[in-house]
């Protein structure tokens, strides 16, 4: 496979975002959005992932979070989708369980090249600090529209928030790094009967 990494920039009248991935990379973390609790999930998918993943963010937070969360799903997705080229040799499909203490989530991805979302999840509280949890069905949204991919997302059991929402985030990145890995067997076929993804 090529190198695939990508860099992407998004400049609108609510915010200016830019992302840099490499989906072969090591893990190597560098954000700075505006906002600390999304900087510390972005690091468990770059983590986990084992996906470089670089984000800067200036956004009108002074309103709100929303724009800047959805635009930096957007973003990453934009980059993730222009890292894998035409996707010859991937696996496609990835999933994870992921457990942290009395939490656990499942997510599962395909890089069908279709949008689509299930997001099954039912926070305990509104607020993780002050950040708004609706927000990341957001950024999620975001991510499958620009990515081109099926994700779902299912928190099986959990009782407090963060953990919820951090085995979601660790899981989203395991299941990225399955699905984006080169599939020794598959040469550099696509992993699709019709031919295209």
């Amino acid at each position: 496979m090529n190198t695939r990494i990508a860099q992407i920039t998004r400049n609108t009248k609510e915010t200016q975002i830019s992302v840099d991935v490499n989906l072969d990379g090591t893990g190597i973390a560098d954000f700075n959005s505006g906002l600390p609790f999304l900087d510390h999930m972005l690091d468990q998918v770059a983590r986990h992932g084992l996906i470089d993943i670089k984000v800067a963010a200036n956004g009108d937070l002074e309103i709100d979070a929303h724009h800047t969360v959805e635009d930096i799903g957007i973003t990453l997705g934009q980059a993730v989708s222009q890292a894998l080229g035409d996707k010859r040799g991937i696996r496609r499909y990835g999933h994870a369980y992921v457990p942290l203490d009395e939490a656990l989530s499942r997510v599962v991805i395909d890089l069908s090249g279709r949008p689509g979302m299930v997001y099954e999840i039912d926070f305990p509280r509104a607020r993780i600090g002050d950040f708004d949890v609706d927000l990341f069905s957001e950024f999620f949204q975001g991510f499958v529209n620009h990515a081109n991919c099926t994700l779902h997302i299912d928190n099986l059991r959990g009782r407090n928030a963060h953990h919820i929402i951090e085995t979601v985030f660790k899981a989203f990145g395991r299941a990225l790094r399955m699905a984006v890995e080169a599939d020794p067997r598959m040469g550099n076929e696509l992993p699709s009967t019709k031919g295209a993804l």
